[in-house]
This record gives C-alpha cells, structure tokens and sequence, in this order.
C-alpha cells in the first residue's frame, strides 16, 4: 500500500501593489504547503475553488449541458507556483502557456542563498513570538519576523534559510507583504488542484518542462502578451456560424471574449516581486 501524504497548509495574506509606484493596494490570499520533502506557494485561488468545481463539472456531466466553468471560478492573478525541495530548498518556478489550448507547464530551477541578518527586535505576529530578519533580495530591501514555535526553515514566495517559519515579510517601499493568518493539517494531501487532476483525465499532461530562466521568462512575457497566438491557425478553420455549446455565442466569439478577459487578467498585475537585474557583461 502505498504511503499517505500530509501537508501543513499555511496561509498568507498578500497586500501589494499591481502597478509599478502606484497608491493602490490590493489583498489576496496565498497557501505554502509543507509536505516532508518540499513545500509548494501559490495562489489560494489555484486550490480553494476545488469544491465548487467539482460540483460544476459533475452536474454538467450528468446533464450534459456545457456550462462556461469561466462564469463561476476565478483566475487567480498570480499563476505561478514555487516548489521548494527538502532539506536544499533548490527552487522550481513554474507557470503555464496555452499550447494548442492545453496547458503546457514550463519552469525553471535555481538554487537561492539569501543571506540574513538576524536582529535581536522581536515582536508578536498573530499569535507567534516572532524575531526580526533582514535581506536584499530581487533588487529590493526585505524585513522578515519569524518564529522557532513552527520549526519551518521556510516561507512564502522563495524566502527561505531562517530558523523557523516567517510569519509576516515586506519590502521596505510596501510593494509586497505577506503575513501568516492560519494554518492547518491535510491528510491524504494531493498537491495537484481537482482543475488540474481533471485537465489530466482529459489528456492534458501535468508534466513540467525546465528551461533556462531567460527563455523562461522571454517565453511567459509573449504569452502573456498574446494569449491565444499558437491557436490561431486552428481558430481561422472554425465555420464562422459555429456555436458554443450550451451557449448562443459563436465559437470564435466565445474565444474572443475569453482572450479579452485572460489579457485583462495578465494586465492587471505589472509590479514584479523581483526587479529586472542589469545584465553583466562578459
């Protein structure tokens, strides 16, 4: 019989800014699951909608009526997720384009050593005695609280190396923070999303393609850009009168409006965590 996962689920409120020196400020909510040989951070929107969308898909399944899954569950607005490998903490980046209107997981792995400072301040975050750290990190200045009562050597996004679990981390310009509101035990853990374990029922693969963190990048900006580029060869062979199933759209305004909204999505968030670095010459 094969062994049973569990997870610690922590959960972060992130604040942030979506737009490079802007004044507003948006929340949302982030998980990092901490298994015995990795943990996983993404968005809560990639895993807490799995129970509405297995109701969905099971009533659309026994009525055999198309129901645009769009209308119910939200994007999240961060699609990444970061894996950290136990007791290295190597880093994997992933995130995902549209190949042929699948999703096609792409990453890339690096081996982040942040160097602390680890001040005598301390101070209580929620419920946690928590001790003061400082870093420079993705070209911005980080101070991080965190707490030997939860024996973690990790934290959101890719912090990582201190003592116990960070429980709260921001910037000095408050472009990013994360603060610890709760946490939880999952037995019978599976780190795939229903939405993903169903994509993989129906052909998708959830198999990751690692790639240097330059194309990486190049290859996510394009996509972001123009979502729907590598469909439209496919697009252009749809009969114009073609409808939507369970709809009273075409097809081809049905995928219009869906790449509208996916650009919108994309568009919403331009303040990345990490600063482009300056290149160095060789």
């Amino acid at each position: 019989a094969s062994a049973q996962t569990t997870a610690n689920r922590f959960f972060y409120e992130l604040t942030y800014k979506p737009k490079k020196d802007s004044t507003k400020i948006e929340k949302g909510g982030t998980v990092l699951d901490i298994t015995n040989d990795k943990s996983i951070y993404r968005d809560y929107l990639a895993v807490s909608q799995d129970s509405i969308l297995k109701v969905s898909f099971e009533k659309m399944q026994k009525s055999g009526v198309f129901q645009d899954m769009s209308k119910i569950i939200k994007q999240p607005k961060f699609s990444h997720k970061i894996y950290k490998s136990y007791p290295s903490m190597k880093v994997q980046y992933v995130d995902a384009v549209l190949n042929g209107g699948r999703p096609m997981y792409l990453s890339y792995s690096e081996d982040v050593k942040i160097n602390w400072s680890i001040e005598k301040d301390k101070q209580k975050i929620g419920e946690y005695e928590a001790q003061k750290a400082t870093t420079d990190f993705g070209g911005r200045k980080w101070t991080a609280w965190f707490t030997e009562a939860l024996p973690f050597p990790d934290g959101p996004y890719k912090f990582s190396g201190l003592p116990g679990l960070i429980v709260k981390i921001e910037d000095a310009d408050k472009n990013f923070s994360w603060e610890l509101k709760g946490n939880k035990k999952i037995e019978n853990y599976n780190e795939l999303s229903y939405g993903e374990q169903l994509m993989s029922q129906f052909g998708s693969s959830t198999k990751t393609t690692d790639i240097p963190r330059e194309k990486f990048e190049k290859t996510i900006a394009d996509f972001k850009k123009d979502p729907f580029a590598n469909m439209r060869d496919q697009l252009a062979k749809i009969p114009a009168d073609a409808k939507m199933p369970g709809t009273d759209k075409s097809v081809k305004d049905f995928i219009a409006e869906k790449e509208k909204e996916t650009k919108e999505l994309y568009g919403s968030v331009d303040n990345p965590i990490e600063l482009p670095q300056p290149k160095t010459k060789k």
